[in-house]
């Protein structure tokens, strides 16, 4: 159906180029794992994936299964690694899609080795090791049994060992740098009992940008992969890494109103003089925080004008003051426009939360463009 709307999220797939490109010079002899989760980012799983994989990226990296089978439907056949443990019961359709799955727990581990018995396969795996992020992986008591066990099952190939970093966008290195201490008894225990992985990884995005020793074998850069920021001490600019979502829409209605009219749900904002205030046809429901409320700019004409009252489900406002704004004028809510430009540092702020909420909270009902395909 042609698009009513004039709202939309414009990816820059030349962005995602260049940013693979830098982070792997940033890697050195390491490969390149493309994290493709969560649609992407928000920027599309599939035609991210093309262009990752088109600069220099070597895998692909998801959290679903589900998300992995749309990259093999789309025809992609790159080693795809699945981040965690999904059900046992999905085993089959794991080596049915061709993907790479973390192992930790001796469950999931079996239901791998039966599932590739059953096919006449073998099964190759990534064994996860938790040294500290506490969140997934085997716990160090665990792992002494994990790679006996791995290295004894019949249908299995333990092809990589990993862990994933805690505090790696922060300043103090002292909790990275005893992680990756821990991941070196790991790797040093999974060589005692046989095991000569062909990938060795522990670098996420800021890893990748902050921490050399953790480059090992492969890097998985995720949200510096899309040119945002890992961090605020890790601006993605000072890396030359480029923005590649642009979120634009139109004004819908505007009107000139007079000092003291108050705007949106609860009246929290009150214009400061006569002046002209523009709705936007866009909001929460598509992705923009209610959080920002009175508290971002958006670009209108170049310049820089604040939202006014509270976002809404369908709507935003914003007050542009002295400058005469009409139906159909542009406005940019992330990106770039006549050489200014908002970025999703400025809205995590705002939002009190990180870039990778905002990418990832703009819905499927903002379609999505794309440039450089």
């Amino acid at each position: 159906m042609t698009r009513v709307r004039p709202t939309y999220a414009e990816i820059d797939l030349d962005a995602i180029r260049h940013n693979v490109e830098v982070l792997a010079d940033r890697a050195g002899d390491a490969d390149v794992c493309a994290v493709v989760k969560a649609d992407g980012y928000g920027h599309g799983a599939v035609p991210v994936a093309r262009a990752a994989l088109e600069a220099g990226a070597t895998w692909l990296a998801v959290a679903l299964v589900e998300e992995g089978e749309e990259l093999r439907q789309a025809g992609l056949d790159a080693p795809i690694l699945l981040l965690s443990e999904p059900p046992n019961e999905a085993a089959d359709r794991i080596l049915a899609a061709g993907i790479t799955p973390a192992v930790y727990t001796l469950g999931f581990l079996a239901a791998m080795d039966a599932a590739a018995r059953d096919r006449d396969t073998r099964a190759e795996i990534h064994l996860k090791a938790d040294t500290g992020m506490g969140r997934v992986g085997a716990p160090e008591e665990d792992w002494d049994g994990l790679l006996a066990t791995a290295t004894d099952a019949d249908h299995v190939d333990v092809t990589g060992l990993w862990t994933h970093l805690a505090r790696a966008d922060e300043p103090d290195v002292s909790t990275t740098e005893r992680q990756l201490d821990r991941f070196d008894r790991f790797l040093d225990r999974a060589r005692g009992a046989g095991i000569e992985p062909d990938f060795v990884h522990a670098a996420n995005s800021a890893a990748t940008l902050a921490h050399p020793r953790a480059h090992h074998d492969l890097v998985r850069v995720g949200i510096a992969m899309y040119g945002l920021s890992p961090a605020p001490q890790l601006p993605a600019a000072d890396f030359d890494l480029r923005p590649a979502m642009r979120f634009v829409t139109e004004v819908a209605y505007a009107k000139r109103i007079t000092a003291g009219t108050a705007v949106s749900y609860g009246h929290t904002w009150e214009a400061p003089a006569d002046g002209w205030l523009a709705t936007l046809p866009v909001g929460y429901a598509d992705g923009v925080p209610r959080l920002v409320s009175n508290r971002v700019d958006v670009l209108v004409r170049g310049a820089r004008r604040p939202v006014a009252g509270n976002v809404c489900m369908d709507q935003v406002m914003v007050w542009c003051g002295d400058q005469k704004i009409e139906i159909g004028d542009e406005v940019v809510l992330l990106g770039g426009q006549d050489g200014a430009r908002i970025t999703a540092d400025e809205w995590a702020e705002a939002a009190e939360t990180i870039t990778y909420e905002i990418a990832t909270s703009i819905t499927a009902r903002v379609p999505r463009t794309y440039l450089g395909a």
